[in-house]
């Protein structure tokens, strides 16, 4: 079951209900073949939900790996992602990029302008979220982390002068429902459907996210 939220934006972003972390978990490895790995989970201590890593000053609570080998735990076997999470049920979903996508990350201004020009580019996206921490995060093909400079370059934009950033090999991304402390949860802005399995190449969508950067400094 699913519901919308209003989004800040003029679009709407289907909200996932009543499907257990275990449930999301073995539906991404056995539907979309990504990688999953448990990460941290939120803990109530003296009324308030804090990071189970114990960090009271955590910058992503319940919301960021929990283990220094998350990279080699990460798996795409559902039986195995099954007997992660039966042990616990309320780690958060965490992905790796670098396997089967990257992710082009940007402001979550700048992605609602990305996403208006990406419409009347009719370009065709692959999944798409939305963090807590205002951050949009676009699935891309793998590779997209070496390249995303030289393509911001070509375009005439300094990397380092704009808020958007590739992760690649080495990086993850929360995926929903996972909280983010009390913030709220990872939500979808382009939900994975059969649609968009494919996804597309860096190159297709950097043009309209590197002018959303750059608008929106």
């Amino acid at each position: 079951m699913e519901e919308t939220i209003p989004a800040t934006e003029a679009a709407q972003i289907p909200m996932q209900r009543g499907e257990s972390l275990l449930e999301t978990a073995v539906r991404y490895a056995e539907e979309r073949h990504w990688d999953v790995f448990p990460g941290t989970w939120l803990e109530a201590v003296d009324g308030q939900q804090r990071c189970s890593c114990g960090n009271t000053l955590c910058d992503e609570p319940g919301a960021h790996p929990a283990r220094a080998d998350w990279a080699t735990r990460a798996t795409g076997s559902a039986t195995v992602v099954r007997r992660m999470w039966q042990k616990q049920p309320n780690a958060s979903v965490l992905l790796p990029t670098g396997r089967t996508f990257d992710a082009i990350c940007v402001p979550e201004s700048a992605g609602f302008l990305a996403l208006a020009r990406m419409e009347r580019m009719e370009l065709t996206l692959g999944p798409v979220t939305l963090t807590p921490a205002r951050r949009m995060q676009f699935f891309v093909l793998p590779g997209a982390a070496a390249k995303v400079p030289d393509l911001v370059r070509k375009l005439g934009w300094s990397p380092a002068s704009m808020d958007l950033v590739a992760l690649g090999e080495g990086g993850y991304v929360a995926a929903p429902p996972t909280r983010y402390g009390s913030r709220g949860a990872v939500q979808w802005v382009c939900r994975p459907t059969p649609a968009n399995r494919w996804l597309p190449d860096a190159e297709e969508l950097i043009s309209p996210l590197a002018y959303a950067c750059g608008r929106d400094r």
